[in-house]
């Protein structure tokens, strides 16, 4: 499965990244209302932004294919991680602007069983199996999510996202003290910050979060400004922009910040 993409380590720390892919299927492509509109929504550069996790000994597990194709990180039943609030399904039907992704209306129920098969069931079996070796290893393990997302959409959210966004499914995913400790490191940066605040933590946070067995999730919603461009108008000559190394690297060095607080915590604590 050349689209799951793991690197193992062996420190207590897993890096999620579930929304950088951008392969489209040739079969599913061709019923998209636009390849760019389907790529559009990923989570640009993020693998690239944490590609330092591999020297700390974390786990990096990482899927190729776009979010468009199928949301690895939804509730596979389809039930709304944010009920009443816009946010996208499963296999999604617009992007985050609302904007049509597919001529024909999108998946039906068979092809999204395929897709969950196809998909969402090796990505998560391989999650699985990355926390269950670790914690042979180590008594507490951290799932850390990494995300990103423009730092204007209407649709979603009222006014420009802080940097930093932490979702610990409410207080329920992890111990208070990783919290805690990952908000030091991003407070430690000067840049905002808002932990539990629209983004609360998608599937994989709230299914793997159980702290009474030792594993603690956490995710990480950045704001796209701090390593790339975000143009006031979004179009297929526009977006995305390229990757901003000389802007990134401080925003770089505070993320390894966090992710040795998250290290810190995994092996300082016990159930």
């Amino acid at each position: 499965m050349n689209w799951l993409q793991i690197a193992r380590g062996d420190a207590p720390l897993i890096v999620s990244l579930p929304h950088t892919g951008t392969e489209i299927p040739p079969d599913i492509e061709v019923g998209l209302t636009s390849p760019w509109l389907a790529r559009k929504d990923a989570d640009w550069w993020v693998d690239r932004l944490y590609a330092f996790g591999e020297g700390m000994g974390a786990t990096m597990v990482r899927t190729a294919i776009s979010r468009t194709v199928i949301d690895v990180n939804r509730d596979p039943s389809g039930a709304s991680l944010y009920p009443g609030q816009a946010t996208t399904e499963l296999c999604p039907t617009t992007t985050f602007d609302g904007e049509p992704l597919w001529r024909d209306g999108g998946p039906d129920a068979a092809e999204i069983d395929s897709r969950r098969a196809m998909y969402f069931e090796p990505y998560h079996a391989a999650l699985r199996a990355e926390i269950d070796r670790l914690l042979t290893i180590h008594p507490t393990v951290v799932l850390y999510e990494a995300h990103s997302i423009r730092s204007l959409v209407p649709r979603l959210f009222d006014g420009e996202l802080p940097q930093f966004n932490l979702g610990t499914n409410s207080g329920a995913s992890c111990d208070d003290a990783l919290t805690a400790a990952v908000e030091a490191a991003c407070d430690a940066s000067g840049r905002s910050r808002v932990s539990n605040g629209r983004f609360k933590g998608g599937w994989t946070t709230r299914h793997y979060g159980q702290p009474a067995t030792g594993v603690h999730a956490i995710q990480m919603e950045l704001a796209c400004r701090g390593y790339m461009d975000e143009p006031a108008e979004l179009a297929e000559d526009t977006w995305p922009t390229p990757f901003h190394a000389d802007r990134a690297e401080p925003l770089r060095a505070a993320l390894e910040d966090v992710l040795s607080a998250c290290l810190t915590f995994a092996r300082s604590h016990r159930a």
